[in-house]
């Protein structure tokens, strides 16, 4: 016999005052936490950041390979509900529900509030980063920013913003939208795991998990505004030449705290104006010209940048991502001892491994400076000798590299997951699994694979000709895109690109916080699609004060680190939801297909836990 689903989920609300209608465990709970995190980072930086900097790098070697595994167990489990009609054709919503937005509009939404504002700060950065650094370059197949690297720095960089990131994002929109419109629970993060938890959802558990949501998205979008007014006001100096918004006393130009600031109040301004006009009008229309102007865009790097060094290389490197998928997914590094390092030496070098451990598994240095760093004894060895040391170091380089760029970048996108999940299913409601997946995944993950050989290839062609001489690896990673834009235009025409890049800078990061403020509401309201507009201006005043104590705050300690520190660290409670939120998904499409293969009569009454 075949229990109901359990759809009895209740969330207390206040049912009067401020918090009127609000659950009051989450909205109290998650500004404690936040006041408590920001404080600390502003009164003791060093403290916060050392402890968080310390127990952050604890976490992602600890588990580097659960990181790895899980995104590659998504990855599987998507491929496979798309695939197995069964579960592919069934609608997120009831009977002959119809999608809200049309799916131009649908996918501007989920690609501005997904990675819109990562795209434009690192759409040069990433790949002349891994250009320099990826695990061929650090077991010594190629050499570093040479062209024999360029294979491996899309493959990566594919990975980085391929169907694994998607992937995390569309299991918890995939969870939240299907028991909240299939079974007509709250849209917020305990229904997802009514399958596994059922009456449990009620109480402190359920609260435990919306606010482990909430806290997760105020960090990941404090981080992304943090990252994006940076460009912003790059982008405004190369516009007007204002002095008062950089700081030009350092050995490269940067953004001034005063800038920082007006930046800040202008981009949450007009957020908190969007966010108060809700989903259908200012963060739709928003979408719509962030999706046109990056259009835009691409299009002149088509025209004006390398093309078809660009088309060339992603075509190959889509091809090795697809060959590499199941390795990129599940190949996994463990930590190398000290112990394990020595056992690989040759004999003359095993008495000196204290010596020798650090420089040969430092993943962010290279052989020449292992061995210019070598003392006494150490330096006294032998070129072969020297060469095996290293190559006896890889396992521990390729561990600490993945711990610290890929686990740690996935990490992040878990910590982005509840916010960029509730905001998908938030726009996807009569969609069916299949076309959610495909429009979720795997077409973003197209744009941006373009996107970033269009524009980093462009980058990387520039460096390699001898044309840009270092301008552009040199530049901070804010400033990347506009000094690439001045090596392939000049005059008017740099002019007017670099106003719309900013416009466009402005416009991601307005639809993210917008989108952020919708999504933290929904989540303290129990579920509620329209909040009260009260709620979100005070979380858009809140978010502006938060981020602009910690620029003013920023110094030789800079308490921004700290945040993006416990973001991961928040992220690592919020992976292991992702995981169940999985299993439950699993379990309620299994259920639900025994439910409609039974007949009525055969099923029971008595709803299940």
């Amino acid at each position: 016999m075949i229990k109901p689903p359990f759809t009895d989920v209740v969330i207390k609300k206040s049912p009067s005052g401020f918090y009127e209608n609000y659950s009051l465990p989450i909205a109290i709970g998650s500004k404690c936490i936040m006041v408590a995190l920001v404080l600390w980072a502003l009164l003791w930086p060093s403290s916060a950041n050392s402890i968080l900097n310390s127990f952050k790098w604890q976490l992602l070697e600890s588990f580097n390979a659960f990181y790895i595994i899980l995104f590659g167990f998504f990855a599987v489990f998507l491929i496979a509900i798309a695939v197995i009609p069964s579960t592919g054709k069934r609608v997120m919503g009831l009977p002959g529900e119809k999608p809200e937005f049309s799916n131009f509009s649908w996918f501007a939404m989920m690609f501005g509030a997904g990675l819109g504002v990562g795209l434009m700060v690192f759409a040069t950065a990433e790949p002349l980063g891994l250009w320099g650094s990826n695990p061929e370059i650090l077991a010594q197949n190629v050499e570093a920013n040479s062209e024999a690297a360029l294979r491996s720095t899309y493959v990566f960089t594919f990975a980085h913003y391929g169907f694994h990131t998607w992937g995390v994002f569309v299991i918890a929109g995939l969870a939240m939208a299907y028991c909240s419109y299939t079974r007509g629970l709250p849209l917020t993060i305990r229904s997802a795991l009514t399958p596994l938890i059922g009456r449990h959802a009620n109480g402190i558990i359920g609260h435990v998990i919306d606010t482990l949501g909430v806290v997760a998205t105020i960090l990941a979008v404090s981080v992304t505004i943090g990252f994006g007014v940076s460009q912003f006001i790059n982008g405004l100096y190369a516009i007007t030449g204002m002095d008062w918004i950089m700081n030009l006393g350092g050995e490269a130009p940067a953004p001034s705290s005063a800038g920082l600031i007006a930046g800040l109040v202008l981009i949450m301004t007009l957020s908190i104006l969007s966010a108060v006009s809700g989903v259908g009008k200012g963060v739709k229309y928003l979408s719509n010209l962030n999706l046109v102007l990056s259009l835009i865009l691409l299009l002149t790097f088509v025209v004006f940048g390398s093309f078809t060094f660009a088309m060339t290389t992603y075509g190959i490197a889509l091809v090795d991502y697809v060959v590499q998928f199941a390795s990129l997914s599940f190949n996994a590094y463990s930590p190398m001892s000290e112990a394990d390092f020595a056992a690989a030496l040759p004999e003359a070098a095993k008495p000196l491994a204290g010596d020798l451990f650090a420089g040969a598994t430092n993943a962010w240095g290279s052989y020449d400076g292992f061995v210019s760093d070598l003392k006494g004894d150490a330096a006294a060895l032998d070129e072969a000798t020297l060469a095996a040391v290293y190559d006896a170091g890889n396992n521990g380089r390729q561990f600490t590299w993945q711990a610290g760029w890929t686990t740690f970048y996935w990490a992040w996108m878990v910590a982005y997951a509840p916010f960029v999940g509730l905001f998908l299913a938030r726009i996807s409601k009569g969609r069916t699994i299949r076309e959610f997946v495909i429009g979720c995944v795997v077409a973003p993950s197209l744009v941006c694979f373009a996107w970033m050989t269009i524009l980093g290839a462009t980058a990387i062609d520039l460096e390699l000709s001898g044309v840009a001489e270092g301008a552009i690896t040199g530049a901070s990673n804010t400033n990347k895109l506009f000094v690439t834009l001045s090596y392939i235009l000049d005059g008017g025409l740099l002019s007017m690109l670099n106003v719309m890049c900013v416009v466009l800078v402005l416009t991601f990061l307005v639809t993210s916080a917008d989108s952020g403020i919708l999504v933290m509401n929904t989540i303290m309201s129990g579920g509620d699609q329209e909040t009260g507009i009260k709620h979100r201006i005070v979380w858009g005043v809140i978010l502006t004060a938060v981020l602009g104590t910690l620029l003013l705050a920023a110094g030789e300690t800079n308490p921004m680190e700290a945040i993006r520190n416990a973001m991961i660290i928040g992220a690592l409670p919020f992976a292991v939801i992702l995981g169940l939120m999985m299993i439950a998904m699993i379990k309620a499409m299994y259920r639900d297909f025994l439910r409609e293969k039974y007949q009525p009569s055969e099923l029971e009454t008595e709803p299940a836990e």
